[in-house]
């Protein structure tokens, strides 16, 4: 096994919670083992019971407790209004900026940014574009496999950081729709904050019963979540920089140990996807990075 040991990083919170729940979460994030913590709203600008000044205030509080904080884009943008948010979050001068669509690249051009899961890269000519405009860490795309990050680690630019989404519900696709509203028998427009009735999203059942999907306003997720921790060998060998974790709304401060006691060394790869597997909303995936079904759950190698 190689010495090379990733950073923890959490992904920003995919769902619609209170702003008090939020509070306590990064409370409790504060004085966890994560290293790196994105913050703010990717998916629907109706969610706004955290304001972007609560954000603000997160933020400082997080980097007060030694987090490196990155500020997060919306991955769909619709609207002047959500533009107007953009700019804010891309011209403030405090905090990096995760782009996820690209208006918040070219908003970012010149200066260091990261770019996120949903915007597709694919192979090394994108990653050297983007690295280019001042890209300095990636995050590979969920549905891309071992072997294409084996490929891609080998070409990425100098400078530039690679991250895994690691732990969570797979981010599958974006909609100018919202099937949570739709699901209420509501009009996206008048959703009546039908989200935060769902702190992990609205599952999706097949008719044989099988859980499939999971609804989160305009994205869709993967019912299972996705967990690499198991493989935990493959992203020390490909020298991967950072390992994501999603949060989810319970159990989050036992999946960051278990993270953590593998990263230390103080527990096996192997070991930790029993004691993960009761913690997860539906159960684990990780077919992608082994070139299966999304939805597989495979043995590492």
């Amino acid at each position: 096994m190689s010495d090379f040991n990733p950073r923890l990083s959490l992904g920003p919170i995919p769902y619609y919670w209170p702003l008090e729940q939020v509070d306590a979460f990064y409370a409790m994030v504060a004085a966890s083992p994560v290293d790196i913590v994105y913050l703010g709203e990717t998916v629907c600008s109706k969610r706004n019971l955290v304001r972007y000044e609560d954000w603000l205030a997160i933020a400082a509080r997080l980097r007060e407790a030694g987090k490196e904080v990155v500020l997060s884009t919306l991955a769909l943008l619709e609207a002047e209004s959500e533009l107007k948010r953009l700019r804010a979050i891309c011209g403030q001068p405090d905090y990096l900026v995760e782009a996820n669509d690209m208006g918040a690249v070219q908003l970012l051009r010149g200066r260091p940014f990261v770019v996120g899961h949903s915007i597709n890269i694919y192979n090394d000519r994108t990653l050297a574009l983007l690295a280019a405009d001042g890209c300095t860490r990636w995050v590979l795309p969920v549905e891309l496999t071992r072997e294409t990050l084996a490929d891609m680690q080998q070409r990425r630019p100098e400078g530039i950081e690679t991250e895994v989404f690691a732990y969570g519900r797979l981010p599958l696709a974006y909609s100018a729709r919202c099937f949570t509203a739709r699901a209420r028998h509501l009009g996206k427009d008048d959703c009546r904050d039908a989200c935060v009735d769902y702190p992990d999203g609205l599952v999706v059942d097949t008719q044989d019963d099988n859980r499939f999907l999971a609804l989160n306003g305009i994205q869709t997720q993967s019912a299972r979540t996705m967990n690499l921790l198991p493989d935990f060998a493959d992203l020390r060998e490909l020298r991967v920089d950072v390992m994501r974790i999603s949060p989810q709304s319970e159990h989050m401060d036992e999946v960051i140990d278990v993270f953590e006691q593998v990263r230390s060394g103080a527990m096996e790869p192997a070991a930790s996807a029993e004691l993960l597997k009761p913690l997860m909303p539906t159960g684990p995936c990780n077919g992608y990075w082994h070139g299966a079904a999304g939805m597989d759950a495979l043995n590492a190698a």
